[in-house]
């Protein structure tokens, strides 16, 4: 079979696309011989076969261990694979990992190999694996040692459990260290050492929770070696060798991945046991400071003077590259900041000179971050290509971390800690270097520190004095008039504009930049002045709101810019995009009237970028909420109405498309745009305004299934309703068809159980208004099908918002005519149920998460209507109550907790989708008792004093997260700590903006005024249903009447 596996595994790698498919089906079709796997595994030892079919059966047989070794599979049957195979299977990818000739790739192969099948059999059917590999690594060759560390760093991240590491930490930790300490070892060797010791962390992070104390000591006595050893090799200079034009010198690959390994190493240390790190930092700190000093030359020379190769790793995934361990270092240099020991030892030093422009460690380290925070060759050729990508770093939206964005967050951090000193200390070095006429290169640089600390400024709310503005400014001119550097122009105007923002010093430079954005021959420094535009018009400068003739140059000179350009050549530069909406958003906003002019082009820019940019969804965001922002504030009817035929033939052009089934995010656009039109319309509506707009909106709510063209488009039509609904109903369609069946069409459309609750989240609203706009009298026999089409989805509708939507189509009713709404509940039968039953249940469980203050109002407002009705019929309805809390006394372990509900976190999409049913179970009681039960608890929101104890909790972490922690180190505000005080603040605050209820003066007035009545005059049986009220219930009516007392 080996020789028939070897062709079909070459045929899979042809470049043919028939037979490499016929190949692919039978390598499929083989997984069913019995020794399929050992014939990979065969294969994969030949060395007389080519490396790449090695590779590929070695691959094919880890997918296919991956499916059928543990004998269970959840993508499809599973294949048995007899013990005896498995038995041969386990030494032969164990040899071919630690003996293979050399051949890395092979080496690697293998390991995966040995991983995987190690994470199913391991310790119990293969209990020699780890003393093999603990035997192999301290006394084998090079190659044994690589394939031994391969398999060994596999087995610690994928397989190990933590009682496993538990009890074999000792041993791999010192088996590691001897390799890691080990001259005699190449140093790439030994960096793969480091990584193995620093995967360890990992488990120990785990481990510490259950056991603090011993591992915590297990940790101290293992870093005793550890630690001196890194400092040894941070402290070891490079081989002397000169860079070459496009490589860095080999010589120099295995000590820089294990300087990298040593530094990311201690950067886990600061995660897990930060108390540990602690005291080294100081010697850690003047290490790296040193290294990255003497790293400079080099540096410049490989990637500012020429083009060498960056973002290098080796076949292990080792970064071996000078950027990667230049960018790691200042990582590291950023994270000792943080450590009380070094910033003791830097504010001493700080407060023994006479300022911050003569502190020495201060200039160094803005020498230290502008040296690698000046643009390399790479990124400069980049930029002038692509100018959105200049826009990204700007933006500070690139993927793209390097060391010029890692001295960004290191002078922030300074800036964090130091204020207006750390400011003063760079201007001190800024000055220096602008007065010694260095590189072009370095003055950027130190521009783009303080771009980047200003911004930060700017966020918390810091000021700039305006003295060092003014210093400044004569370095910003200095930079603008460098005709012969594109990029130092560029930063030139971006930190006049942020300096602008600061203080509104530089003011005087706008009429400069906006001139700049057609006057410059580069279109760098073009987009640059265009960004820079924006942060002028936002920096409240005097002379900038209300100022029309300001406002039609900026206007006119990105009318003129765009011009320029093929608009379709700017569809796939999303941050250009961006700028330009922002600029035009800032511009529209000096004097929004700009919106309805003829003569200013302020929103067909808008409108003509969107277009070109309408995939990419923060644009679309931004001119979403500016025309919101346009129409919500149009002065008057007129206004409105011009706006309207400023606008409406390019959103209906919009829907012309041919196919509006499909998500085209043009027509979602404008979908979303035409739903900000008519929510904030004139009232009444402009002549033929639903002539002209509701076929479009029929065309597509009754052809398309996509959520985000449903929504806003039957918002659209119920906001038609809203504003005129007298236009409405005497408009007819081209089939004489009035407004009226036309509504009721899309609303039969939209209840239909082929389109997603999600979709037809709005589709309630619209139900609702057409029967509150047009009665009894013109619904006629439509308006009881209406509501038996609305009961119906009811009762099948799963998610909140759509529930929501639903059920206030009857509250909406019930405010009028409760009495009717139980009625008509009453006669209609749902699946063996009565309406009342069905609409009812649904209701009372999803009162309290409804969101909206008129919706929460409104449904407050109906349930007290329906309860005060006394009928017996809703007395009779049993709906679910409280939760059943167990009496049991047994601890609810994890285990058992999951069987109440599942947790996203920890099982996958299937296995949620096949989960139990809930099994919590619910009191069962009389609808009235639930009303009031619910309208207590919103009793409780109104007041405000759900969102008072969020607050109250959030304010406690804030109290908490103070400066330092326990363990000596600053809060990072970077780390996604859930254990963090101020990021359980910002989930609260997060929370608060979202879904937590507000206080609401008039529900809570109203809410109060009903209990009171109901308690005075007994409304239907309210002393007879008090009592069967809970304590806290209680509790919380009798806090009420108190507050209530004069």
């Amino acid at each position: 079979m080996e020789d028939q596996l070897v062709q079909v595994l070459a045929n899979t790698q042809l470049a043919a696309e028939g037979p490499r498919i016929q190949a692919e089906l039978d390598l499929k079709r083989a997984q069913t011989n019995p020794v399929f796997p050992l014939s990979l595994a065969n294969i994969g030892r030949h060395a007389s076969i080519s490396v790449e079919i090695r590779q590929a059966a070695l691959s094919t047989l880890r997918r296919f261990i991956e499916s059928h070794w543990s004998g269970e599979n959840d993508d499809g049957p599973v294949i048995p694979i007899a013990d005896a195979v498995k038995d041969q299977i386990r030494p032969l990818v164990l040899d071919l990992a630690l003996n293979s000739e050399g051949d890395r790739k092979i080496m690697t192969a293998a390991s995966f190999v040995v991983g995987k099948i190690a994470n199913v059999d391991w310790p119990e059917q293969w209990p020699g694996l780890l003393p093999t590999l603990l035997n192999t690594i301290p006394t084998g060759g090079d190659t044994q040692l690589h394939g031994a560390l391969r398999v060994l760093s596999d087995l610690v991240e994928e397989s190990l459990s933590d009682d496993q590491f538990f009890s074999m930490a000792r041993d791999i930790v010192k088996v590691v260290y001897d390799t890691a300490v080990n001259q005699s070892r190449k140093p790439v060797l030994r960096a793969l050492a480091v990584s193995v010791f620093r995967g360890c962390f990992d488990l120990m992070d785990t481990v510490k929770d259950e056991h603090p104390s011993e591992v915590s000591a297990f940790a101290e006595e293992a870093l005793k070696g550890w630690f001196p050893f890194c400092h040894e090799i941070l402290k070891l200079p490079l081989p002397q060798s000169e860079p070459q034009s496009n490589t860095q010198p080999e010589s120099w690959n295995g000590l820089i991945a294990l300087k990298f390994q040593v530094v990311k190493c201690l950067l886990k240390v600061r995660s897990v046991f930060p108390n540990l790190l602690l005291p080294h930092t100081p010697h850690f700190f003047q290490a790296i400071w040193q290294e990255l000093s003497s790293l400079e030359l080099p540096y410049e020379q490989m990637y500012l003077e020429n083009e060498a190769q960056a973002r290098l790793e080796d076949a292990d995934g080792l970064p071996y590259t000078l950027d990667f361990l230049v960018l790691e270092e200042l990582d590291f240099l950023n994270q000792c900041l943080k450590a009380s020991p070094v910033r003791k030892e830097l504010e001493a030093q700080l407060s023994a000179r006479a300022g911050a422009h003569e502190t020495p460690w201060l200039l160094d380290i803005s020498r230290i971050a502008s040296s690698y925070g000046r643009i390399i060759l790479e990124e400069q050729q980049l930029w002038d290509i692509d100018v959105s990508l200049y826009l990204a770093e700007e933006q500070s939206v690139s993927a793209n971390y390097t060391p010029r964005t890692a001295c960004g967050d290191l002078v922030i951090k300074l800036g964090e800690w130091l204020g207006q000193k750390a400011l003063e200390g760079l201007y001190a070095y800024t000055k220096s270097v602008f007065t010694e006429n260095t590189s072009w290169r370095r003055q950027e640089a130190t521009l783009y520190l303080l771009n980047m600390l200003l911004r930060d400024y700017l966020e918390c709310g810091k000021p700039v004095s305006p003295e060092l503005s003014r210093a400044y400014l004569e370095l910003v001119s200095h930079a603008i008039n460098q005709s012969q550097e594109s990029l130092l122009r560029a930063r030139g105007y971006l930190v006049a504009g942020i300096l602008s923002q600061c203080n509104g010093i530089t003011a005087n430079l706008m009429d400069r930049t906006i001139d700049a954005i057609t006057a410059e021959e580069s279109e760098l420094v073009q987009a640059a002045c265009i960004k820079a535009t924006e942060a002028f018009i936002s920096s409240d400068a005097s002379g900038v709101e209300g100022n029309t003739q300001l406002q039609t140059k900026i206007v006119g000179a990105i009318s003129q810019w765009m011009s320029t350009k093929d608009m379709t050549d700017l569809e796939e530069a999303d941050d250009l995009l961006v700028t330009l909406a922002e600029t035009l958003r800032a511009a529209i906003q000096i004097d929004k009237s700009v919106s309805i002019s003829n003569d200013v082009p302020a929103l067909d820019l808008l409108f003509l970028i969107a277009k070109h940019g309408s995939n990419n969804w923060q644009v679309t965001m931004l001119i979403c909420e500016t025309f919101e922002d346009i129409v919500q504030n149009m002065p008057d009817a007129s206004a409105y109405q011009a706006l309207c035929q400023k606008v409406l033939p390019s959103l209906t052009g919009a829907f012309n498309v041919a196919d509006v089934t499909s998500d085209n995010p043009l027509v979602i656009f404008a979908a979303e745009l035409m739903a900000s039109l008519t929510q904030y319309g004139s009232e009444p509506l402009p002549p033929g305004f639903v002539a002209a707009t509701l076929p479009k909106l029929t065309r597509l709510l009754m052809e398309s299934n996509e959520g985000e063209i449903l929504r806003p488009g039957a918002e659209s039509v119920k906001y038609l309703l809203a504003h005129d609904h007298e236009q409405m109903f005497n408009y007819h369609d081209e089939n004489n068809r009035s407004g009226l069946e036309v509504c009721l069409h899309i609303i039969d459309r939209l209840l239909g159980t082929a389109i997603e609750d999600n979709a037809a989240s709005e589709v309630g609203g619209l139900a609702a208004e057409l029967v509150e706009k047009a009665g009894h009298e013109r619904l006629g026999p439509f308006l009881p099908q209406l509501l038996q089409a609305v009961a119906n989805r009811l009762a099948t509708a799963e998610t909140a918002t759509f529930i929501q939507s639903l059920i206030l189509v009857f509250a909406r009713l019930s405010l009028v005519g409760a009495h009717d709404v139980v009625e008509f509940l009453s006669t209609i039968q749902i699946s063996g149920q009565t309406g009342l039953q069905v609409v009812l249940s649904k209701w009372l469980e999803n009162s309290v998460n409804f969101a909206g203050y008129d919706e929460i109002r409104q449904n407050v407002i109906a349930l007290s209507k329906l309860y005060s009705l006394n009928d017996p019929r809703v007395a009779q309805t049993m709906v679910r109550g409280d939760l059943v809390i167990p009496t049991s006394d047994r601890i609810m372990t994890r285990s058992r907790a999951k069987q109440s509900m599942p947790q996203s976190k920890l099982y996958s999409i299937q296995s949620i989708l096949n989960a139990p049913s809930d099994p919590d179970q619910y009191t069962i009681i009389p609808a009235p008792l639930k009303i009031l039960k619910v309208l207590i608890e919103e009793l409780l929101s109104a007041s405000g004093l759900t969102s008072a104890s969020t607050a109250a909790a959030a304010a406690a972490a804030e109290f908490a997260d103070e400066d330092y922690d326990e363990d000596g180190w600053e809060d990072d505000p970077d780390a996604v700590d859930l254990n963090l005080g101020s990021t359980k603040a910002d989930l609260m605050r997060y929370l608060d903006a979202s879904n937590m209820r507000h206080r609401d003066d008039e529900t809570q007035q109203y809410l109060s005024e009903f209990f009171v009545a109901a308690a005075r005059d007994n409304v239907a049986g309210f002393g007879e249903w008090y009592n069967n009220l809970t304590d806290e219930e209680k509790g919380k009516l009798s806090e009420m009447a108190s507050a209530q007392q004069p």
